[in-house]
């Protein structure tokens, strides 16, 4: 059931035209999309503070940008400006950037740090001020991340 959710999250949020499922692993899938080239995996929160849009954390692949494990997580709600956006993975907190719904890592170094510790965690949850003014989170299980993390890698990796 929860591969159809992923997959549903996945249609629903751009056109399928070129997109190849490369696997589900628990909540988390893995895609690639042909043109441009791109692979990514992503997932849903379990709980999500409501909001107008479907939330979701990504890590893709852009080879012909040279980008790797770029961590993207659209927000349930719009960030206040200027306001806090922290990352917490297990045990580990990390201070993200972003604007309007939409956050990444600061660098990708902490690209990197954040994506290595997604694998081996159990939950991630991300936290700001709304635009309303009022705090939220939304939460994510990790179980399955790793898998459809490789799965993404993978699939970018054979197109170079």
């Amino acid at each position: 059931m929860k591969a159809w959710i992923v997959i549903g999250l996945i249609a629903a949020a751009t056109p399928a035209l070129g997109r190849d499922a490369l696997g589900v692993s628990d909540s988390w899938g893995a895609f690639r999309d042909a043109e441009p080239l791109r692979c990514f995996a992503i997932a849903e929160p379990v709980q999500a503070a409501g909001g107008k849009w479907r939330p979701f954390a990504s890590v893709s692949h852009w080879p012909a940008n040279g980008v790797r494990s770029q961590l993207h997580l659209r927000l349930s709600r719009e960030i206040r400006k200027g306001a806090q956006i922290t990352l917490t993975i297990d045990d580990r907190r990390w201070s993200m950037t972003g604007s309007g719904a939409d956050a990444w890592a600061r660098s990708p170094r902490h690209d990197a740090f954040i994506v290595a510790k997604m694998r081996s965690g159990r939950s991630m949850s991300i936290e700001a001020v709304a635009g309303s003014g009022g705090g939220f989170a939304d939460v994510y299980k990790l179980r399955g991340a790793a898998t459809a993390i490789d799965a993404a890698a993978l699939g970018c990796a054979r197109q170079r």
